[in-house]
């Protein structure tokens, strides 16, 4: 998802500034908009690491001259069961990515932000910070938490003209559910989703790029499911 929205955002002449854990990864991105005659910058970026955060966030800043949309994308799934021995570490390490990282890379942006003549947050969150399921409850939580904290901060710099908005995808194609076989995918779709498919990451990334143009701007504190009606079928 992050890199169908990085690619998107650039499409729409956005300067994206794209970071990752993995540099490789992220340069390839980078090399992939840049051929398509856009423009991106890479960064590597360990979100667990707050003094990194602080200065990339700095660097991406000066390196563009200020920061209009903070996209908070990264993200793990570390399924588990409540009474598995690792749990504490697993659900530590999921609130540190998923959540801790959000709230992070906000405050480090806020100066920049408030600069901006459209300033936007957009979190992606989940389904799952809407709902449950079983031996979830680390990345349950996390997704719950960042719910929480969009509706709260969109209460609290709607003041200052900043929109705060949370992205909630369901069962996408992405590397998080690659390891599902296909057969199961597609008992799950007839089962549970009202469009009867798993979604693309491109129609993820299309709601996020909504959320940052001038029509959304009296959106703010909304979490979004882009999950197919995973959200709303009941039988």
């Amino acid at each position: 998802m992050g890199r169908a929205t990085a690619k998107l955002f650039a499409e729409y002449g956005a300067k994206v500034a794209a970071t990752d854990l993995d540099f490789a990864s992220v340069n390839d991105v980078v090399a992939e908009i840049r051929d398509a005659s856009c423009e991106a910058h890479a960064w590597q970026l360990d979100v667990t690491d707050k003094e990194a955060i602080q200065q990339i966030i700095q660097s991406a800043a000066e390196y563009y001259g200020g920061i209009d949309v903070l996209i908070n994308n990264a993200g793990i799934s570390l399924r588990t069961p409540i009474d598995e021995e690792d749990y504490e570490e697993r659900f530590a390490k999921s609130v540190s990515v998923l959540l801790t990282s959000h709230t992070r890379t906000i405050r480090a942006a806020l100066p920049y932000l408030r600069k901006a003549d459209s300033p936007r947050i957009i979190n992606i969150a989940s389904t799952e910070g809407l709902g449950a399921i079983p031996g979830n409850s680390p990345y349950t939580t996390s997704k719950h938490g960042v719910v929480g904290l969009t509706r709260s901060l969109a209460t609290e710099l709607g003041k200052e003209g900043i929109t705060v908005n949370a992205v909630c995808p369901g069962p996408i194609l992405t590397a998080m559910t690659d390891w599902i076989p296909e057969e199961d995918r597609e008992i799950y779709s007839r089962r549970r989703i009202a469009l009867r498919r798993y979604g693309d990451p491109e129609e993820v990334a299309h709601i996020t790029l909504s959320l940052a143009l001038p029509a959304a701007s009296y959106i703010t504190g909304a979490a979004i499911p882009v999950d197919g009606g995973l959200t709303i079928r009941r039988g």
